[in-house]
């Protein structure tokens, strides 16, 4: 129930810029607003048939939802801003970004009671599809807007719909049941917009509901002091995120609107979410009067806040800028994973400074993805002359695994970040090409094939395999929006059937 205050201006307790967070609750005050927590981004050349030279761009937030998880589900923030940035000359700043608003609007469906009618606690009330969410009773649209840089007082130019001219989308209510929505992925689907971009000669595609989890990771056991084989087999143990939901944004946008040249393919991007300083209540109507936005989740490439920066900084890491990161530099260039690993495992540490980390996750790595005159900044870096590669053909170790379509190169869903991540740390990356550590020019633990045991099936379900404790589940599309469809909320038989 909303409380009745009339204009009383209430205070968030977020003024200090320092008192942020982001990314499956790995920072402290994040942890306490999963509706506002960055927990993936992605960013990777397009690989649908006959969407070559386009990007998209997919940001996952409220992290780590169980399916059955209403009656309310899992609606975004209406007060907040949820934004895409571009860098597209290397200098850590925003030169585009793409900004998500949403609305919740309740219906407040009723009932006849007891000779009344009487609201009902409910989400939906009967059967929905595309074509008739008249049974549902919260309808969330969104808008997104375009603009130059990222000052969060500016107002940019929003995308319309090809088809109508409509500033206004739709989201999908969440996979509620298979007795609510008999088929959800073409329920979903039909959520999906081709869009016209201002500033932008082709169309783009826009979508934003809920998908299944992609992450793929035994967390449980990472962050139990790393209570895993960590020199074992890839498929060794099970996926804890396979019965998982979240809520995707996802953009895809022609790569030619994002560079600043073609001269120049390279760019960077991150995701954002921030909320106002102050938010005004007026009788349960939308509040109004905000000052500014305060940052309050950040996310580039992934595992960075989880895994490098320390926990006394990792709040104030999402409440700052790319531009900003020298701050935060020790904790690359000398990193704690390898040093923990070692008393755990015995394993050897890489020599420092770690030259070769400042490449994959601050610059980018020379001939590969990064910018010319490039300022270190955390940020996924992509290449977008690099063409994508056809699901069949990607590895999901990336660059590591010879695969230059894959991360660092951007980030795919398939890209198996975890294995990536500590093999890049453990030293795999140590050479004059990269960035030495120290003055070590080769693998201190001789190309250890280090993993956390856990792993996706494949890039899509016809491109599975599954081995060990893989789940079959654990796969993803072919086109956009790329993540698959969410677990439903019960597997009964659907309404249609009975």
């Amino acid at each position: 129930m909303k409380l009745k205050l009339t204009c009383m201006a209430i205070a968030l307790g977020l003024a200090p810029a320092w008192a942020m967070a982001s990314s499956h609750r790995e920072a402290p005050f994040i942890a306490t607003q999963p509706q506002l927590d960055a927990s993936d981004f992605y960013m990777f050349m397009s690989y649908e048939a006959n969407r070559a030279g386009y990007v998209t761009l997919l940001a996952n937030y409220d992290p780590l939802q169980d399916a059955y998880s209403g009656p309310n589900f899992h609606s975004l923030d209406e007060d907040a801003a949820y934004d895409f940035h571009i860098d597209n000359s290397g200098n850590g700043r925003a030169d585009l970004t793409f900004r998500f608003r949403f609305n919740n609007n309740t219906r407040n469906l009723s009932v006849p009671a007891g000779g009344q009618n009487q609201a009902v606690p409910l989400i939906n009330i009967g059967g929905i599809t595309s074509t008739d969410q008249s049974k549902l009773n919260r309808i969330e649209t969104y808008s997104v807007e375009v603009m130059k840089g990222e000052y969060s007082l500016w107002r940019g130019k929003s995308l319309v719909n090809t088809a109508n001219g409509s500033s206004t989308f739709t989201k999908p209510v969440d996979n509620i049941g298979n007795k609510s929505i008999a088929n959800y992925e073409g329920y979903a689907s039909a959520y999906v917009y081709n869009v016209k971009i201002p500033g932008c000669a082709a169309p783009g595609r826009v979508f934003a509901g809920q998908r299944k989890d992609g992450f793929v990771a035994d967390l449980g056991a990472i962050f139990d002091l790393v209570n895993l084989n960590p020199l074992g087999a890839r498929d060794s143990t099970p996926n804890a995120l396979t019965q998982k939901n979240v809520t995707t944004l996802a953009l895809e946008v022609p790569a030619s609107c994002l560079v600043a040249s073609s001269k120049q393919p390279i760019i960077g991007g991150w995701t954002t979410s921030s909320t106002p300083r102050y938010r005004v209540l007026n009788n349960g109507d939308k509040p109004y009067g905000f000052a500014d936005y305060v940052q309050v989740s950040r996310l580039g490439s992934p595992l960075v806040n989880e895994l490098v920066i320390g926990l006394k900084d990792k709040d104030k890491f999402n409440g700052s800028s790319p531009s900003q990161d020298r701050q935060f530099l020790s904790y690359v260039t000398n990193p704690t994973v390898p040093v923990l690993l070692n008393v755990l495992f015995a394993t050897a540490v890489p020599q420092t400074p770690r030259q070769d980390l400042v490449s994959v996750f601050l610059t980018g790595v020379a001939g590969l993805n990064q910018p010319a005159h490039v300022t270190p900044a955390e940020e996924l870096r992509l290449n977008t002359s690099i063409a994508a590669k056809a699901p069949a053909a990607q590895n999901d170790l990336g660059v590591i695994g010879g695969d230059t379509s894959g991360f660092p190169n951007g980030r795919r869903p398939v890209d198996d970040v975890v294995d990536i991540a500590l093999r890049a740390e453990e030293g795999a990356l140590c050479s004059t090409a990269i960035g030495t550590c120290g003055g070590q020019t080769t693998d201190p633990n001789a190309g250890a094939p280090f993993t956390d045991g856990a792993r996706a099936a494949g890039p899509t379900a016809a491109t599975s395999s599954v081995t060990g404790a893989v789940s079959a589940a654990d796969t993803y599309l072919d086109h956009f929006p790329y993540l698959n469809t969410p677990v439903p909320g019960s597997v009964n038989t659907p309404i249609a059937a009975q």
